[in-house]
């Protein structure tokens, strides 16, 4: 086996995606053969080196699993949470080493993947892939045709305190409830930044009041109640990147 970066076999033994391992590494929390290594240029041998991360030594997982989890409201998308809060790994009881693809902020519920594939979570998650994600957004007020054409078209908001304008996304009315003066709409992004959808819709005058991932591709998590999850199989795995 030919030499890998750290990082990337620090992602393949399910730690953490790319670059949050980067973090890690930073951070000198990662060994290798017992000294602490914090450059990101490392290279290891994986049948000849020994990397611990907090004293584990790591090992790769030939067997790759790919999960899909309807994630409810109140759990938050980490492996390890500071505050002691409830995070979907919680949720999800395997013995291989998996980590989220991706994330949902903590009120934000529905599809979120998990595995202990780290090129999977680097493809899946890497912005030149375009993976569409579907919304099911419920926001105060009645919106209209022009709110509408504004999200399709793209909007200015605040990212990492830099302008940003957001891609051209799919935006239609689903429902408008004009005694609660609630109106729930659909958004389609192939983009994912921090908070992107809520910030979208503020950027337009409303404010979200629940929020939905139902689809990451063509993977729906209509048929799963909230906290269940099941496995990928090859079939999957490649709707998730047919849009």
């Amino acid at each position: 086996m030919s030499d890998v970066r750290l990082q990337k076999f620090m992602a393949d033994c399910g730690v953490s995606s790319r670059r949050k391992c980067e973090e890690l590494i930073l951070k000198g929390k990662v060994c290798v053969n017992g000294k602490i290594a914090k450059e990101l240029g490392t290279k290891i041998n994986p049948l000849i080196d020994t990397v611990t991360y907090n004293g584990t030594i790591l090992k790769l997982d030939t067997h790759k699993i790919y999960i899909l989890l309807n994630k409810p409201i109140g759990y938050v998308t980490t492996s390890n949470d500071q505050f002691n809060r409830k995070t979907v790994l919680d949720l999800v009881n395997v013995k291989e080493r998996i980590v989220p693809v991706g994330r949902l902020d903590m009120f934000t519920s529905g599809a979120l993947l998990l595995s202990n594939d780290g090129n999977f979570v680097y493809r899946i998650t890497h912005p030149k892939h375009e993976i569409e994600k579907t919304y099911e957004v419920t926001v105060q007020g009645i919106v209209d045709n022009i709110m509408i054409q504004q999200l399709s078209n793209g909007v200015k908001i605040n990212n990492n305190n830099k302008e940003y304008i957001t891609k051209p996304a799919f935006v239609k009315i689903i429902n408008i409830d004009k005694e609660k003066k609630l109106s729930k709409i659909q958004i389609k992004i192939h983009e994912g930044k921090n908070r992107q959808i809520r910030k979208m819709c503020e950027s337009v005058g409303t404010r979200v009041v629940a929020l939905h991932r139902s689809h990451i591709g063509n993977l729906s998590v209509n048929n799963l109640k909230p906290g269940e999850w099941r496995y990928l199989l090859e079939k999957d795995l490649k709707d998730i990147e047919k849009n």
